[in-house]
């Protein structure tokens, strides 16, 4: 089966349960698109042991096309601390963390940009009906966090975090909430024995947290709990891997 093939029969499948009919489009780009859609739309619920296969296959073959960056390929910044820009979803580590909503079910805006949405599209549907069964409708504090297998991505786990929104101003209970969910994370990092874990920039984006700030929040709260474990800051933008670059040059003395 080609991938052509593969992305058709999981459109198919897909339409089929929401009973639409839709022409796919042979524009390879608009296809990948309908399907990315698709997957952001689905409620979740379980799939056939034919559609997990073949999403898995399409979805680790998309992956390879994209490249695996290996963790243990990054240059540290000090000692257990490395910066590295590019795509989470590639990097191959323990643990991913994933700047979750509060109903921890991904983001349901077809190819909005975001990293729930990329993760939850990239680890695939199974992704999605776990979470709805660790929550069972309920919906995760301001900066708690949650465990679950990463499915087709190239780390073993994700861990959903849910960061502040800052609306108006930033005050000392958006900042406490923000260190709460690196807090969190490192602590379930912890409890199942994970070597590496990496970090995107919780909350900044589309939650609105100063990019600044929340930088030097995420460093100085890992420096505090990360023990043992290996910890990448992910800037997927060139200003942020600015940001963490100096900082680590600030506190390069609390890290030895």
């Amino acid at each position: 089966m080609t991938q052509k093939d593969r992305r058709e029969y999981l459109i198919k499948y897909m339409l089929d349960e929401r009973n639409e009919q839709m022409e796919i489009s042979d524009d390879e780009e608009k296809s990948k698109r309908l399907l990315r859609a698709l997957f952001n739309v689905r409620m979740p619920k379980e799939a056939s042991e034919e559609f997990l296969k073949i999403q898995d296959e399409y979805l680790k073959a998309e992956t390879e096309k994209k490249r695996v960056y290996k963790s243990e390929w990054i240059t540290p910044a000090a000692k257990g601390i490395y910066i590295w820009r590019g795509d989470i979803t590639t990097l191959e580590c323990d643990a991913i963390v994933n700047a979750a909503n509060s109903k921890m079910l991904g983001c349901f805006y077809p190819n909005h940009r975001c990293i729930d949405n990329a993760i939850h599209t990239y680890a695939g549907v199974q992704l999605r009906l776990e979470c709805d069964r660790i929550m069972h409708g309920c919906e995760l504090e301001t900066g708690k966090a949650v465990i679950t297998s990463a499915y087709n991505l190239p780390s073993r786990y994700i861990i959903h975090t849910v960061g502040p929104i800052v609306y108006g101003e930033l005050n000392e209970k958006h900042c406490e909430a923000l260190s709460e969910c690196y807090r969190s994370c490192l602590a379930l990092a912890h409890q199942n024995n994970l070597k590496s874990i990496a970090f995107c920039c919780i909350s900044t984006g589309e939650f609105h947290f100063p990019s600044e700030k929340a930088a030097e929040i995420a460093l100085k709260t890992v420096i505090e709990n990360r023990g043992d474990i290996e910890v990448i800051f992910n800037a997927f933008k060139q200003t942020d891997e600015s940001i963490y670059t100096e900082l680590v040059e600030k506190y390069r003395d609390s890290l030895r």
